[in-house]
C-alpha cells in the first residue's frame, strides 16, 4: 500500500497518510492543481471541470520556465564578452546549432523566426526535463503548505501543447496571406489537381492545415504523458527496486525530450517556411 494525501469523496477535505492501491496512486499523480475561473477556488475536484477550469500547476510551472529562460539569455546577452565564459558559450552553441537548423530548411527572411525557434527549442525542452524530477518531490513539498495535486510536466498536459500548437497555426495563417496575397486563393483552389477540381483541391487544402497543429500537439503531448506515467509506475515498485529501471529510463528519457523539443522546433519552422514558398 502506499501513503499520500488524498482527497475523501472528492471535496476539499484532506485525510493526510490514508493508505490507497496502486490505481489511485497513479491516478493521483495524474490529477491537476486545478483553479475554478468562475469561483476561484483552487483545488476543488467536484468543479475541475469544464472551459472555466484552469490548471492551475501547469501554469504556474510553465510561466516560471518561461520567465526564467528569458531573464538567463537577457543576462547572458547583456554580460557578452569578446573572450566568452561558460554560459556564453553554452548561449552561443545553443544559438548556432538553432541557426544553422533553421538555414537548412527555411531560405526566407524573417525577424521572427531565428529568436522563436531559440525560445520554443529551449522552453519545451525546459518544460520536458521536469519529467526527471523525482515523480513525488514537488508534490510532497506542497503538501507540506496543503496542496494535495500538483503535476509538475506542463507538456504532459494537452492544453499546453495545443495552445503552443495553435500559436503556430495562426502564425502560418498569417505569413500565408501576408506573403502569397491573392496567389494563395489560386494555390487552395488549382493545387494539386487543377482549377475543374477546386471543391477537392479545397477540401485538402484545409485538411492539409488543420493537421498541422493536430500533429504538433498530439506528439508532443503523447510522448511526454507516456513518459511521466512510466516513471509513476516505477515510483509504484519498493524503494530497493526503483533505482536500476529508473535509472535507465531516465537516461533514455533525456533524449526524448531532447528530441521531442528539436521535432517540435523544426516543425515549426518547416511549416512556416511552406507559408513562404509558393507551389
Amino acid at each position: 500500500m502506499f501513503y499520500v494525501p488524498v482527497s475523501s469523496s472528492g471535496g476539499d477535505t484532506v485525510n493526510t497518510g490514508a493508505a490507497i492501491t496502486p490505481a489511485q496512486y497513479v491516478q493521483h499523480h495524474l490529477e491537476h492543481l486545478t483553479l475554478n475561473l468562475r469561483t476561484f477556488r483552487v483545488g476543488d475536484l467536484q468543479e475541475a471541470q469544464g472551459f472555466w477550469v484552469l490548471n492551475l500547476d501547469t501554469f504556474l510551472v510553465s510561466l516560471i520556465l518561461g520567465i526564467g529562460l528569458v531573464v538567463f539569455l537577457r543576462f547572458v546577452a547583456v554580460r557578452m564578452r569578446e573572450v566568452p565564459g561558460g554560459l556564453q558559450n553554452f548561449v552561443e552553441i545553443m544559438v548556432g546549432f538553432v541557426d544553422k537548423s533553421i538555414s537548412e530548411v527555411y531560405h526566407g527572411k524573417s525577424k521572427l523566426l531565428a529568436p522563436m525557434s531559440l525560445i520554443i527549442f529551449m522552453w519545451v525542452f525546459l518544460m520536458n526535463a521536469m519529467d526527471l524530477l523525482p515523480v513525488d518531490l514537488l508534490w510532497r513539498i506542497l503538501d507540506l503548505f496543503g496542496v494535495t495535486y500538483f503535476k509538475n510536466v506542463p507538456t504532459a498536459d494537452p492544453n499546453v501543447t495545443f495552445a503552443m500548437s495553435l500559436a503556430v497555426f495562426f502564425l502560418i495563417i498569417f505569413y500565408n496571406i501576408k506573403i502569397k496575397k491573392f496567389h494563395l486563393a489560386k494555390e487552395m483552389l488549382t493545387v494539386p489537381f487543377g482549377g475543374y477540381l477546386f471543391p477537392l483541391n479545397l477540401v485538402f487544402r484545409l485538411i492539409e492545415e488543420c493537421v498541422k497543429p493536430l500533429s504538433l500537439a498530439l506528439r508532443l503531448f503523447g510522448n511526454m504523458f507516456a513518459g511521466e506515467l512510466v516513471f509513476i509506475l516505477i515510483a509504484l515498485l519498493p524503494w530497493w527496486g526503483q533505482g536500476l529501471p529508473g535509472g535507465i529510463w531516465a537516461i533514455f528519457h533525456i533524449l526524448v525530450i531532447t528530441l521531442q523539443a528539436f521535432i517540435f522546433m523544426m516543425l515549426t519552422v518547416v511549416y512556416l517556411s511552406m507559408a513562404h514558398d509558393t507551389h
